[in-house]
């Protein structure tokens, strides 16, 4: 979001930039000194961050938090430090240069209760998001101390710092954390995240602000895998785009598109500079831009600034960082801000090792807004480029004598000369030659690209057929798989009843010639018992 900051209520500040450290602008970034607060902005390099002198008291440093713009403000809200979660609500002023907190009224029942400071009004929370809707501040919740096993929405009234839940219905999200919210005309589209049980998500839920119901969206093709503390933004009204994150082993750094016209997924080829793989790292669009900062793998941090062409799908880095650099940190922030007529990033918080609570600006370079031609297909720019000529070849012919009449009001009560007619009607009829030859031209373009993608739908009926086949096949195999298997399981059952009986035999001979043995032993003793008899009796 933007915000203006006027030029009042500098003055006064000019003095105590003297205090400020020199500049130093080496790895993207730099320092003041000795510069006029009123046009501080106004001396910066482009595309190179800036720690800017604060006044107040900071707030403590954290990562994971979140943060907005409005009202010329910097609203950050939550977040973690050293495994405990935050509640607290700090502003910095871009026009005092100054950081405060607010009090605020909680409200119950559509009543003010009482004040008290933000510590004390809205639950400590981490991995959420806050968005600005009207003069409202929106908190979805993330991963808390809270029992709710759905996303609860706050909300901050700006004007009167009223804070108090609002009732949402539907199909809500799940409770989670490391998710992604973006606002798309007046629906909030939550992405992915981690619930409480640690599952990784990859569902869409939207939420309409102006009835504030929630509904889970199916979608078609292939989603991005599950994953957290990823970006996501939304270009031309129409295409979320889901880049990095990670799951519980696996850093990502795709690029998926959903057209939420269709909800259909893709995954486009990316061109540009390499990107590494990164999760907790902070996005924000601005026209035509999508400008990503910060994030890491958990061993390093990201030091690169990159801004993704979203006509185009090309990365481009603007600027790097040295290691160990705020900036190259997981779980920061980044808004957008319009200082006196120009744009600038600002960015606050992270983790990298160390926990930081510093404000850095970069200004950007004026950039063309270039026309939405995102994702479109050579048929469709084709399609585009014969309807422009089509239309500008039926205007020519209606401009025809309307030209001539605009030139003879032109020369007053000075006549044109026949001469003269037949040479603008000349030129008009070469243009209007002109735009028949480019009319013919992307016609005969349309038609070749028809028949290439005749072509490639044929092909992939065929490998369609084909793979039918195969998986067919791949049926059969399964199922002689299956019945061999059945086979080897009752042969096994069968060899296990071989070896019992081959058991039992061995025994039974065993025991016959036990037998055998004591037979004999008994036919000897009476062969000698007879013999003793027969020398008593004789």
């Amino acid at each position: 979001m933007l915000f203006h900051l006027g030029l009042l209520g500098y003055s006064w500040f000019r003095a105590l930039f003297d205090f400020m450290l020199p500049r130093n602008s080496a790895m993207g970034t730099e320092e003041i000194k000795g510069v006029d607060v009123g046009d501080w902005f106004t001396q910066l390099e482009y595309e190179q961050w800036v720690a800017i002198p604060v006044f107040g008291t900071r707030p403590s440093a954290r990562y994971k938090h979140a943060a907005a713009i409005a009202d010329d403000k910097l609203y950050i809200f939550g977040g973690s430090r050293n495994g405990r979660y935050l509640s607290d609500i700090q502003v910095f002023d871009f026009g005092s240069l100054a950081w405060s907190s607010i009090k605020l009224n909680i409200e119950l029942n559509g009543h003010k209760v009482e004040e008290m400071g933000s510590q004390e009004a809205l639950p400590a929370t981490s991995d959420h998001s806050m968005v600005k809707w009207g003069n409202k501040l929106l908190l979805l919740s993330g991963h808390s101390k809270n029992s709710s096993s759905s996303m609860i929405v706050h909300f901050i009234d700006l004007q009167t710092q009223q804070v108090g839940i609002l009732e949402t219905s539907g199909d809500s999200p799940s409770a989670r954390g490391g998710y992604s919210a973006t606002i798309v005309g007046s629906r909030l589209v939550i992405f992915g995240g981690e619930d409480r049980s640690r599952k990784l998500l990859n569902d869409i839920h939207t939420l309409n602000l102006e009835t504030m119901m929630w509904e889970l969206v199916e979608s078609m093709q292939t989603p991005p895998a599950p994953r957290f503390d990823h970006t996501a933004a939304v270009h031309a009204g129409r295409y979320l785009l889901v880049f990095g994150g990670c799951s519980h082993s696996i850093f990502f750094n795709d690029l998926h598109v959903l057209d939420l016209q269709t909800m259909e997924w893709s995954q486009p080829e990316i061109q540009g500079d390499l990107v590494t793989p990164r999760a907790g790292h902070a996005g924000v669009s601005i026209d035509e831009h999508w400008y990503i900062v910060g994030g890491g793998d958990n061993k390093n941090g990201s030091v690169e600034t990159l801004a993704l062409n979203m006509p185009k799908l090309a990365w481009s880095t603007l600027t790097s960082v040295k290691e160990r650099h705020p900036l190259a940190s997981e779980g920061l922030s980044v808004c957008s801000a319009l200082i006196n007529g120009e744009k600038y990033l600002a960015s606050f918080g992270g983790y990298n090792g160390k926990y930081t609570n510093e404000v850095f600006v970069m200004r950007l370079k004026p950039r063309d807004t270039l026309r939405p031609k995102i994702y479109q297909s050579p048929a469709a720019a084709a399609a585009a480029a014969s309807v422009t000529a089509a239309y500008a070849l039926a205007k020519s012919e209606k401009l025809d004598a309307s030209r001539i009449e605009a030139n003879s009001r032109e020369q007053g009560k000075k006549k044109p000369s026949q001469e003269d007619l037949v040479i603008e009607i000349d030129a008009i009829k070469e243009d209007k030659k002109t735009l028949e030859v480019s009319l013919a031209d992307a016609r005969a373009e349309n038609s070749g690209l028809r028949e290439k993608i005749d072509e490639v739908n044929s092909t992939h009926a065929d490998l369609s057929k084909e793979l039918h086949s195969v998986q067919g096949q791949l049926v059969t195999e399964r199922s002689r798989c299956f019945k061999l298997e059945a086979q080897i399981a009752e042969l096994q059952k069968a060899l296990e009843s071989l070896e019992s009986i081959e058991n039992e035999v061995q025994l039974l001979r065993r025991q016959k010639s036990v037998l055998e043995q004591e037979i004999e032993m008994n036919d000897a003793a009476q062969k000698q018992g007879s013999g003793v008899w027969r020398w008593i009796a004789g």
